[in-house]
């Protein structure tokens, strides 16, 4: 095949709807081992599994002071209510803020509508035992399928401080509910928790004089449940597949571990599951490259590094060499090398950002990506693993420094007063 065209092929073979933990996610996990193996290599696949849910109804009605059903989808891995449903009483607590609150202690006959969801705001609904939680999504001009909504699962962090049934609905409709006056809703939740098993495809590189040294290179697969994945990740995948093709030909020093993950959409938890499972080689592994959304036609190349100044120096001093024009972040990257640098390994990660398409919609789709600007991204990616697997000495060492332990520590949502 054309290598010029080759990841942009690839992401046409995997940009299909491939929600973590489904069928649709093994599929495309067969087409990256039968890549591995076209190119002459071996691969596998590294089973772990998930929370998922499985739903029996949900449904939204105001039933005074007037009647009307409002179209709404579950939070997965939430909680249920009694057979036949519940009444509630209405009330808008903006951003669940203290402030937000005042004077409503218990609602555990409300269900309480938020602008957002997030943890803080989760917690002080379940102090208060709200009686369900309905979150406002898109504008106000969109409906449900518009505005690109989809099922989220609740993630550990919010059960941990309880398991209230969360609804969402659009902006459109929760407009009306507060202009119309709504006063009582009939609410029905029934689901139940179930384990699905989703998927790590793994291929190994083995150093040559330096083999007791990893390099891990990761890239998600996985898609939420709206749009085709293009961009988000079928690109990065397309791209790490590339690298791997290179590498199996032109063996480095150190060894490369290759991770395309699974289920990083529902909270990074390929990665976590890696780490986890793989323990042993966690003292080993020196270095990681992440790969998420590149290749945009139009758009700014991208490096997030997540270690110390040493690593942002090299970054931009290796792009300054190369005359590869990236804008450099540090910060933590919120994709699957964060597990990695929870561990103190230095990270970087190469993506192209662009203003003009989106992710998490059904607008996430092949045009707005390039087959020129791929392959760029996957040829510099390939200059500068093969500088950091090739050296003599790494160009930083292993650790963190004290500011990236705390904004690791913000971005796990830990609590570090206790510490």
């Amino acid at each position: 095949m054309d290598q010029n065209h080759y990841q942009y092929s690839l992401v046409e073979k995997l940009s299909f709807v491939r929600p973590g933990g489904t069928e649709e996610e093994l599929r495309a996990a067969r087409i990256l081992l039968g890549e591995i193996e076209a190119a002459g290599g071996e691969g596998s696949l590294m089973e772990f599994q998930i929370p998922g849910f499985e739903l029996e109804t949900c449904a939204v009605k105001v039933c005074a002071p007037f009647e009307r059903e409002i179209p709404a989808i579950p939070y997965g891995c939430a909680g249920s209510l009694p057979q036949g449903g519940k009444e509630f009483k209405l009330f808008y607590g903006v951003k669940a803020r203290e402030e937000d609150l005042l004077g409503k202690q218990d609602l555990s006959d409300t269900a309480v509508l938020v602008d957002e969801l997030k943890l803080e705001g989760y917690k002080r609904l379940c102090e208060r035992k709200a009686g369900a939680v309905l979150v406002v999504t898109g504008q106000y001009y969109e409906d449900l399928t518009q505005c690109s909504a989809y099922t989220r699962l609740l993630r550990e962090k919010f059960l941990g401080c309880g398991k209230l049934p969360v609804f969402m609905i659009c902006a459109h409709d929760a407009i009306e509910l507060l202009r119309d006056e709504a006063e009582t809703l009939h609410l029905e939740m029934r689901q139940t928790d179930v384990e699905r098993t989703s998927r790590n495809v793994l291929a190994v590189i083995p150093g040559t004089d330096l083999a007791g040294e990893s390099i891990v290179l990761t890239a998600h697969y996985d898609s939420v449940p709206v749009g085709i994945g293009a961009w988000d990740n079928a690109t990065g995948a397309a791209t790490l597949m590339y690298i791997y093709r290179y590498f199996l030909e032109n063996p480095p020093r150190r060894t490369l571990r290759f991770i395309w993950c699974g289920s990083e959409e529902l909270g990074l938890l390929g990665s976590h599951a890696y780490v986890k499972q793989h323990e042993e080689l966690i003292p080993e592994i020196k270095f990681c490259f992440n790969f998420d959304m590149c290749g945009t036609i139009l758009g700014s190349n991208l490096i997030f590094v997540t270690g110390s100044q040493e690593l942002e120096t090299f970054a931009r001093q290796f792009c300054r060499h190369e005359g590869y024009a990236s804008e450099i972040m540090v910060r933590v990257h919120s994709s699957d090398s964060a597990p990695f640098a929870d561990k103190g390994i230095p990270c970087l990660g190469l993506s192209r950002g662009s203003n003009i398409t989106s992710i998490h919609t059904r607008h996430d789709l092949m045009f707005p990506i390039g087959a020129k600007e791929l392959k760029a991204n996957g040829d510099f990616a390939v200059k500068m693993i093969a500088h950091v697997a090739q050296s003599y000495m790494l160009p930083v060492p292993t650790g963190m420094p004290e500011d990236m332990k705390k904004e690791l520590d913000k971005y796990f949502q830990r609590d570090t007063e206790s510490k």
